[in-house]
């Protein structure tokens, strides 16, 4: 499939609540945010075809472009062909749309919120009055939406916001996940489906650019090493958007990607004050970039670790970046042959980790996972008898039960020495149950069979057997 077609994938529950709150007539305010090109636009006009609605886009620019811009968009809805001059304030246009959704169901739909809103600050303070005085007896839809997550948390959510209360309906839109994802790879097998997904993060934007025509490694080659390839720069684009200070910001996510998980480590790497590298972190896991993680079975830890919450950025950091002179040049193809193809197993164990926890949460929602877990995540720390540190891929933490989970992303089978090293890791806590869930890309040895078949409570499962829940 290529970019440009506009088939339409996933986000079934924020459509259906968002047609439900369509029909109840009434004043509705949803509020949209998310990172950059993760589909919060497409699923908006998906919601909006066939409807009465008005859809403008903010722009960086001045309060007037933006008064001028908005009021076409009025009059291109209202009165379509006609030149007529803007509003004169936005208070004018705002008492038009009062009239027009009087008696009949309409959206008004501002995008990229945060670029109106500084443009002209005292915009949510008019916005809440209107929604008090005038919007809450009409029949108008407003939606607000933006990239910037922290401006829409504090300024358009948060407690201190002037429309803080307001909303009827709030959706924070997320990549998509294995599951979905796949669907808008069809034609591949599933591995190579699994291969895009940890490339591109479940990023819609950049999976409707993935020509099922070509092997996974054209595509690799094209978007990502081509220097006209879609997203040989966008990474760097992003930040320069986002950031005022793209080069420190570029050294902690390489830093990160190299393999810093500790905050000291990342200081180490980027020679930055402690104090200082604590803000940037903040500022990247406010963009969704980073994620800051500690053990699933502590509150508070002194263990944290920090790792990219963005797969596109991780596969770029440890792919693009390193080898960006020689790709320059023009040498992608040999580039992908030496430096990306022999690591891409090794890339893929976290991803593989990613594709169990999902799959683990489907169990869940199906009523098919073997108890109610309401916690899932990684654990690491000390093991006291052995006087070493531990891991452990996947934990789920119920009432008075607990599963443990290891995932190896390798194609030989996979041996019955992780099934009992897992086993043994249980020690480390006291939980009246538990039980063992082992994934393998591919199989496992007749050895680790037995050793599960004897076990109670341990389940050994293979990558296409997750593809099979999933009627892949």
């Amino acid at each position: 499939m290529m970019g440009g077609m506009t088939m339409f994938v996933g986000r079934q529950k924020e459509l259906s609540e968002l047609h439900t709150r369509y029909q109840s007539d009434q004043f509705e305010f949803a509020v949209f945010y998310g990172r950059r090109r993760v589909g919060k636009t497409t699923l908006i006009n998906e919601f909006c075809k066939d409807k009465n609605a008005i859809y403008f886009v903010g722009i960086e620019s001045t309060e007037q472009d933006n008064l001028t811009l908005m009021s076409k968009a009025v009059f291109d809805h209202t009165m379509p062909g006609m030149d007529l001059p803007p509003f004169e304030s936005f208070h004018k246009l705002l008492d038009y749309i009062v009239q027009l959704a009087q008696k009949e169901r309409l959206i008004l739909v501002i995008d990229e919120y945060p670029y109106l809103a500084e443009s002209y600050p005292a915009i949510s303070s008019i916005l809440q009055a209107y929604i008090d005085r005038h919007f809450l007896n009409s029949k108008l839809f407003l939606i607000l939406c933006g990239s910037s997550m922290s401006f829409m948390e504090h300024q358009v959510l948060g407690a201190k916001s002037p429309l803080y209360g307001r909303r009827t309906a709030q959706f924070k839109i997320h990549p998509f996940g294995f599951k979905e994802s796949a669907l808008m790879l069809d034609g591949y097998s599933n591995e190579d489906k699994a291969l895009i997904y940890g490339m591109t993060g479940g990023i819609p934007e950049y999976l409707s650019r993935v020509d099922t025509a070509k092997t996974v490694r054209e595509n690799i080659i094209a978007m990502f090493l081509n220097p006209s390839g879609r997203l040989f720069e966008e990474p760097s684009n992003l930040l320069k958007q986002e950031l005022r200070d793209p080069s420190v910001y570029n050294s902690i996510i390489a830093a990160i990607a190299g393999g810093a998980c500790k905050q000291s480590e990342i200081v180490n790497k980027v020679g930055l004050e402690s104090g200082a590298v604590s803000n940037y972190l903040s500022s990247l896991i406010n963009l969704g970039l980073v994620k800051k993680e500690i053990p699933i079975t502590e509150t508070v830890s002194r263990k944290t670790l920090y790792l990219l919450e963005d797969q596109m950025y991780r596969f770029w950091y440890r792919f693009v970046m390193p080898n960006l002179p020689a790709l320059l040049a023009g040498r992608a193809e040999e580039i992908y042959e030496k430096r990306i193809e022999p690591e891409l197993t090794a890339y893929m164990g976290f991803i593989f980790e990613k594709i169990a926890q999902e799959y683990l949460w489907e169990l869940a929602a199906r009523g098919d996972a073997p108890f109610f877990f309401f916690k899932l995540g990684r654990w690491w720390g000390n093991n006291p008898v052995k006087k070493q540190q531990e891991e452990i891929d996947i934990m789920a933490i119920g009432q008075n039960e607990v599963l443990l989970g290891e995932c190896k992303w390798n194609n030989s089978p996979v041996g019955s020495a992780v099934v009992s090293d897992l086993m043994q890791q249980s020690k480390l806590f006291s939980y009246p149950q538990t039980w063992f869930y082992v994934f393998a890309k591919r199989s496992f040895t007749p050895e680790a069979i037995q050793l599960a078949q004897a076990t109670p409570q341990t389940a050994l499962v293979t990558f296409a057997q997750i593809c099979a829940y999933y009627h892949m």
